[in-house]
């Protein structure tokens, strides 16, 4: 892949030139005249769909306001409560709730069923549409029925990713979701644009998932595209069918961009067509000369199949250099394992080479990256007539919607599948996030989903558990299965990938999805379940604080997975108070009573109680801090922090920062945040995001006073003077990027509901 990082024109869609001291001359060569780079900048197509959404003074401090909104069963009861709580009243453009998440009502009795009665409630009552269990998974049904060209849609998934079509979507946390339906805006700087440029088109058996795998790989460590708008152009695009470029797309959550967007074609219109909305199609490309930040260019041709070992989806390789260098690969991937779960859990691959063959024991393609039309069709060509043994292995197919699910049936694809031993399921996003088919112990899948992270396969390693997952395409899966698990590049075996036409039919949504047409009806009571509860009261930030440090985590990245798990815990996404006993869990089990000590602590002390017997070191540290500053109580604040390098990887989940908060937390500190949509996260639940340069002056266990940090926040300042008390007032500075003013009175406020309250 060729990367010009520092910057690229490209000219008429398919002609590069790379940015130096020649480029004007290069372009007037070309065009017989000059370009400058703002008009250029101005000529992406991301360019035109952002400032058409811009509520903002300026093109370069966005307030966008999206023309959808999408969210499923373990995120809109929370969004839905604080709005609610903030002075909803009717749902300001079309909100669709879908129900992907806890679909299987198998954990905690009833609260996962108690979940979707609550979606269905409060889509009759603010004027929503309510999609049922089982009937499509979130981004299957967006791409459907709510993609347009031209669009932007906010979702508050994190794979919110419709770019294929034309449609520029965003995958936030709930706050944010929230400020939309209060007629609120989604504020940031003018992202940069980078370039994917396509070409050629890609071998026989290389499917999308084989793509995102080389460009993830290419782009995750050096961060070339962070918290920026991917932009996909070239010739290749239109050498791809639209399902091939969604299963691209769809993964570019994992190279952490800000958003995608592609060029339009006849393919795309046609699907369109296809689903019964030809109006909502129209061309999308690049200006004349169009201007971006960075430039990769991919050859569609030189993609072999890949295979992402654990823990993470840039940890890539071809499948035929990992044969080539198995042990190598394999013992990599065990030392990785060691950097997560430490010493005491015992994680063996090697175990499963077999005459220098390596043999995996599930396979899975399921979700809004496997579950498309296209990679069942051609894994299901693959398996025809075969059999995937009677042996350990398995294999489960899930269609990411019912029409999927139902022209799959029609054109003898199921009977493929099933005659070959598979097991058909329905439509789940459970595979992608721990909640289904969880392997046996030591277990090693091989998923057609969207991530790999520890515990995405649901095991857990606190009870000694310990599964882990590799990303494949469907096509390299079917391979394996059809080999009886022994790993196997879809290349390497003798299919026509041909397949015919998908046909959507429509018929199935209008008899099972509630669609209210946008009418709200204000007597609709919403029906609450005994596990739905409020938002416990948050304080307001103090003029003083003093964290104790409850949690160290030195692992390069930290997931939001392992800052909240996934799995057993989504049927707790609504209650508050129950899911944050389960904060970092799976990462540091000792955190959640920390934290709480902390907690129960200040909650005594405001009262002037005795803290003693809960955080016996508490009187000692607070009469240090008078002896040199001159503290008033009432502007004390007392809580807890978390210490990561890079935290906030992966999901959008809001929980990975309210469940801290929940316990008493008020800052997590850190080298850098993984993902913008953590960032917001920390500061939309009243946490201050932290950032700390050079050596760390504190360790677990350590205090941290901040002085005058109310003041400082309010004033705008990006530089604090803090102080380790319990090593001798060690002082250190922390930092945090530059706030808006609504970020800086939400942080004051305690957390988005409160900043609402104040405002009303």
């Amino acid at each position: 892949m060729n990367k010009f990082v520092g910057g690229a024109y490209l000219v008429r869609g398919n002609e590069i030139v790379a940015k130096d001291a020649r480029t004007q001359n290069k372009l007037e060569q070309i065009l017989g005249r000059r370009v400058s780079e703002q008009t250029a900048r101005r000529s992406t197509i991301s360019y035109g769909i952002l400032t058409s959404h811009n509520l903002g003074k300026d093109d370069e401090n966005l307030s966008l306001r999206f023309d959808k909104l999408v969210s499923h069963d373990i995120t809109y009861v929370g969004i839905i409560q604080t709005a609610k709580a903030s002075g909803l009243t009717k749902f300001p453009v079309p909100y669709v709730l879908t129900n992907c998440h806890n679909s299987l009502c198998a954990v905690g009795g009833t609260i996962n069923e108690d979940d979707h009665l609550f979606g269905l409630s409060a889509a009759k009552k603010y004027g929503g549409v309510y999609v049922p269990p089982h009937m499509a998974v979130i981004h299957q049904y967006a791409r459907e029925v709510l993609a347009k060209c031209g669009d932007m849609i906010l979702g508050s998934d994190s794979h919110t990713r419709y770019g294929a079509l034309g449609t520029m979507a965003i995958g936030e946390g709930g706050p944010e979701i929230v400020k939309q339906l209060l007629k609120k805006t989604y504020d940031l700087a003018y992202p940069e644009v980078v370039a994917i440029y396509l070409k050629n088109s890609p071998l026989p058996g290389v499917g999308p998932q084989d793509v995102a795998l080389s460009i993830i790989k290419d782009v995750f460590n050096e961060g070339l595209v962070k918290n920026r708008i991917i932009e996909f152009v070239g010739p290749g695009v239109s050498e791809l069918s639209v399902d091939f470029r969604i299963g691209i797309d769809v993964m570019t959550t994992e190279t952490t961009c800000l958003s995608s967007i592609w060029v339009t074609d006849e393919k795309v219109k046609e699907f369109y067509e296809n689903h019964g909305r030809e109006d909502d199609y129209k061309a999308l490309n690049p200006g004349e000369v169009a201007y971006y930040d960075s430039l990769l260019e991919v050859d569609l041709s030189e993609v072999r199949p890949m295979i992402a070992m654990p823990f993470h989806p840039s940890n890539a390789y071809t499948i035929e250099f990992l044969k080539e260098n198995l042990k190598d690969v394999l013992h990599e991937t065990e030392e990785r394992a060691r950097v997560s779960f430490g010493e005491d859990i015992q994680y063996n691959l090697l175990e499963k080479v077999r005459e220098n063959e390596f043999y995996v024991d599930q396979g899975i393609i399921a979700g809004c990256a496997g579950g498309g039309y296209e990679n069942i069709a051609s894994a299901a060509e693959i398996l025809k007539g075969g059999n995937i043994g009677n042996d350990a292995f398995s294999l489960s197919v899930y269609p990411a919607s019912m029409p999927i699910y139902m022209d799959i049936l029609k054109k003898g694809y199921a009977e493929y599948l099933l005659g070959a031993g598979a097991v058909l399921k329905t439509a789940f996003c459970g595979p992608c996030f721990g909640a289904g088919d969880t392997p046996f112990n030591n277990g090693f899948s091989i998923r057609h989903s969207t991530r790999n992270f520890p515990n995405r396969e649901g095991s857990k390693v606190q009870n000694g558990q310990i599964a882990s997952v590799a990303l494949m395409d469907a096509r390299s899966i079917a391979a394996t299965a059809l080999n009886g698990g022994k790993l196997t590049a879809a290349t390497d075996i003798d299919k026509d990938f041909s397949i015919p036409k998908y046909y959507f039919d429509s018929s199935i949504y209008e008899k099972r999805v509630f669609d209210s047409k946008g009418i709200s009806n204000e007597k609709e009571e919403l029906v609450v379940g005994p596990n739905i509860k409020d938002w416990p009261k948050m304080n307001a930030l103090p003029n003083n604080l003093l964290l104790k440090v409850t949690s160290e985590i030195h692992d390069p990245v930290t997931t939001t997975d392992e800052l909240i798990p996934s799995g057993e815990t989504s049927s707790y996404r609504s209650n508050p108070i129950e899911l944050a006993k389960f904060t970092l869990s799976r990462k540091d089990p000792l955190y959640v009573g920390e934290a709480t000590k902390v907690k129960k602590a200040y909650d005594l002390w405001q009262k002037g109680e005795e803290a003693k017997e809960i955080l016996p070191e508490l009187d000692e540290i607070l009469k240090k801090i008078e002896n040199k500053f001159d503290l008033v109580t009432e502007s004390l604040g007392i809580g807890s922090t978390i210490f990561a390098v890079k935290p906030g990887d992966g999901s959008a989940r809001e929980q990975a920062a309210s469940c801290q908060k929940v316990l008493g937390g008020w800052a997590n500190i850190a080298r850098e945040y993984a993902t913008k949509r953590y960032r917001s996260n920390l500061i939309n639940w009243g946490m201050i995001p932290f950032r700390i340069g050079g050596e760390i002056p504190f360790s677990k266990g350590d205090y941290i006073w901040i002085p005058d940090i109310r003041k400082e926040i309010e004033s705008g300042d990006t530089e604090f003077n803090c102080f380790v008390v319990n090593k001798d007032f060690k002082s250190f500075k922390l930092e945090i990027d530059k706030l808006t003013d609504t970020e800086k009175r939400i942080i004051l406020d305690g957390c988005l509901i409160n900043y609402y309250r104040m405002e009303n």
